[in-house]
């Protein structure tokens, strides 16, 4: 009999796969775009959706949220609310696409890049220059 599992494993573990989930947004936050197979791609959409929305929400608890679910990485959530959630204000939804590459030599994977659909109005430069700002302001305090 098959049952109905929700999600997809990835042959991995609870703790490791959500730790892959957690690393791959934070990459897809710092360069706009990222290289990875179609499976995991899928699997961290409906994560980036929530934490985009949860941004655009800008309350404190909101912001608890999003440090809470990127397990404490105060740099990505900071890029988060201020220049993702002010990109996206006016959308309601389908904040990421899926470009579908060539397959992986080794294995024939298929491979996609997933990015944002909306520009952000800075560059990768200027958010890295953020990151750099708001990471020696929290050493400070």
């Amino acid at each position: 009999m098959t049952k109905k599992v929700f999600g997809r494993k990835l042959s991995r573990e609870r703790s490791s796969r959500e730790l892959l989930f957690v690393s791959l947004v934070e990459s897809l936050v710092l360069h706009g775009k990222i290289k990875t197979t179609k499976a995991k791609a899928k699997s961290i959409i409906g994560l980036i959706d929530r934490l985009v929305v949860l941004a655009k929400k800008g309350t404190l608890a909101s912001k608890r949220q999003v440090l809470k679910r990127l397990k404490g990485n105060k740099e990505v959530s900071t890029l988060l609310w201020t220049n993702i959630a002010k990109t996206f204000e006016t959308r309601n939804g389908g904040y990421t696409r899926i470009i579908p590459l060539t397959q992986r030599k080794g294995d024939m994977a298929e491979m996609v890049r997933i990015e944002w659909t909306d520009e952000m109005k800075s560059s990768v430069n200027a958010i890295k220059k953020d990151v750099k700002n708001v990471s020696t302001k929290t050493k400070r305090s």
